[in-house]
């Protein structure tokens, strides 16, 4: 054990991380996980550090058992030397998507009224594992530049709950500073990228799920994780940028979408603005596929909104060699006419995992070969590669997932007393849904198999919503007039939920 840099106040120690020889003091009792979050790096941890998903694992080299361990149950009581994992993933963020023309009609603060200096608006989606941040000109509305990132938050755990355990426990401020400090960074290098000040920025929109807002806006979220499950607020909001840490005009104003419900939040809101899904023609359902699963309904002019607990497996967490969409990812797999197993790797090397998209084509190519049946069960887990396989606790992780994304759209048809054929068209929102294949999303039941042939990707509509509620102030109002007018169904209070649900388990699509 080494000796060398150690402080003198003996209630701290120092590790030390390698391959990068970067060292940090940190006290006595600090989880490996919690000094890694302390010298500035991301580690995995998609259940919050509980040790559960043993993907947070790091080398011992020094200062502890050697080996290969979970960073979040090793306590740091002497100087240790670790060896991070060399894998370096660089994640697809996706940061376009559908969206429509509005004039442009923002809210300006008075003293950039009449400058000679060009002047522009921000606009912020939020996501849960995400964040993707625009410029445009206040002008005419043109997007100028775009920046994104992974969400800090999610080494405090992949999922809402978790983040929301975490609140609960004291971290409320750790998880709002880390991401107003982020939201922060995406904005000043936008800036610096075109020669602007950032005090330049007359305003900023925020969207974001129920619990990204109330985290971000640093609300009580104790109503979000126990029945019966309401907002601390619902109303959009309109402040000082600077109240909530943002640094743009000393008098730019924070523009924060209303959430529509516990579940449904300032995303799903800007979905539906982007898209102008009350006035589509059409029956339409949209979908936003994450975390939990935010379901709309429109029929001629009024919407239905449901969320379901999908779980993170759909964004490869829970998953044994799940991960996020990025290099090393499997991302699509499909059989030839020989029936033979193919699959494509994000960036062309090695497979290190498998992303959510890849998950449900590999499912549907192994019911096709009869791998697995109709019920969920495998024989033996499947080996992808030497490193990347599929196991029987995966497939069951996915069925609950597709089951309560599957019940829900059962359910609100059945409420509306509209048939599946009946729908138009299915717009699936996020990213999941930009790279999934629909073919395999109806082959396995995440989608009914009657929504085959209807689906339409429709990217990061969030994002564009929030453009669109930062360049239009009429807009912005509309929204909350939106919002106040979409129909909440409470899946957990209907009867037929759970039966539905167990129904959807099976993978016994018909076509």
């Amino acid at each position: 054990m080494t000796t060398e840099g150690r402080n003198t106040n003996l209630s701290t120690y120092t590790v030390t991380f390698m391959p990068d020889n970067k060292s940090i003091q940190v006290e006595a009792g600090t989880t490996l996980l919690e000094a890694q979050r302390q010298a500035g790096y991301s580690p995995e941890a998609p259940c919050g550090g509980k040790g559960k998903c043993e993907k947070c694992t790091v080398e011992v080299l020094e200062g502890g058992e050697p080996g290969i361990q979970k960073s979040c149950t090793i306590h740091v009581e002497n100087d240790m030397t670790i060896r991070l994992s060399s894998r370096t993933i660089r994640n697809q963020i996706l940061e376009k998507g559908i969206s429509r023309e509005v004039e442009t009609k923002p809210w300006i603060p008075d003293e950039l009224k009449g400058s000679s200096d060009p002047i522009y608006l921000a606009a912020v989606d939020l996501g849960t594992t995400t964040i993707a941040a625009y410029l445009l000109d206040a002008k005419d509305g043109r997007p100028v530049t775009v920046n994104s990132c992974l969400n800090p938050q999610s080494p405090y755990g992949a999922d809402v709950i978790n983040r929301c355990e975490y609140a609960l426990d004291g971290g409320a401020d750790t998880l709002a500073n880390c991401v107003r400090t982020t939201i922060n960074q995406l904005v000043q290098e936008m800036a610096q990228e075109i020669g602007i000040s950032s005090e330049q920025i007359a305003g900023i929109s925020l969207v974001g799920n129920s619990c990204m807002m109330h985290l971000f806006l640093h609300w009580p979220i104790d109503t979000l994780v126990a029945a019966p499950y309401y907002p601390h607020c619902k109303d959009p909001v309109i402040a000082l940028a600077s109240d909530y840490g943002i640094q743009i005009h000393p008098n730019g104003r924070f523009w924060g979408l209303s959430v529509i419900e516990s579940f449904v939040g300032a995303d799903t809101l800007a979905c539906i603005l982007a898209t102008d899904l009350e006035k589509r023609d059409k029956i339409s359902l949209m979908i936003d596929i994450g975390t939990n699963g935010e379901l709309v309904l429109c029929k001629d002019g009024k919407m239905l909104t449901c969320s379901t607990a999908a779980g993170p497996a759909l964004e490869g967490a829970k998953i044994s060699c799940g991960m996020r969409g990025g290099t090393g990812a499997i991302d699509h797999v499909t059989l030839d006419e020989n029936k033979k197993l193919s699959y494509s790797v994000i960036g062309d090397g090695e497979a290190t995992g498998i992303c959510g998209s890849g998950l449900l084509d590999l499912t549907a190519c192994l019911l096709e070969l009869e791998i697995i049946d109709e019920t969920g069960f495998m024989e033996e887990d499947y080996q992808i590669t030497d490193t990347v396989s599929l196991t029987k606790q995966d497939i069951r992780e996915l069925q609950l997932a597709k089951a309560a994304i599957a019940a829900g759209i059962r359910i609100m048809c059945k409420l509306w007393e509209i048939s599946l054929e009946d729908i138009d068209e299915v717009l699936i929102a996020g990213a999941f849904g930009n790279y999934m294949n629909p073919e395999s999303a109806c082959a396995i039941g995440l989608l009914p198999m009657e929504l085959s042939g209807k689906v339409i990707p429709i990217g990061n509509a969030a994002g564009e919503g929030a453009k669109i509620a930062i360049i239009n102030e009429d807009e912005f109002h509309r929204s909350h007039e939106l919002a106040t007018q979409v129909e909440f169904l409470e899946l957990a209070n209907r009867a037929e939920f759970q039966d539905t649900f167990v129904d959807e388990l099976g993978f016994d699509q018909e076509d």
